[in-house]
């Protein structure tokens, strides 16, 4: 599984406001990416990989982006 699949499972199961703003990769996930990263600082990564760990940082920073709207939300509705 590549690392951004797991990121794209959780938004299409359609989570609470609360789910999006306690989401975490998973430890498998993680370490992956950071596989990645120090592939590509020291091999390089091939194509595929590039896109992988591209794909996961865009995931990730849309993900923090809504982790603080959830946070928002939640914050608002006490």
């Amino acid at each position: 599984m590549k690392a951004h699949d797991e990121v794209i499972e959780f938004i299409t199961a359609g989570p609470s406001i609360r789910n999006v703003a306690n989401f975490q990769a998973s430890a498998e996930a993680k370490a992956r990416v950071e596989s990645l990263i120090r592939k590509e600082k020291t091999d390089g990564l091939t194509p595929e990989e590039k896109s992988e760990l591209d794909d996961f940082m865009t995931l990730e920073h849309i993900m923090r982006l809504a982790k603080a709207r959830a946070h928002g939300h939640l914050s608002h509705a006490k």
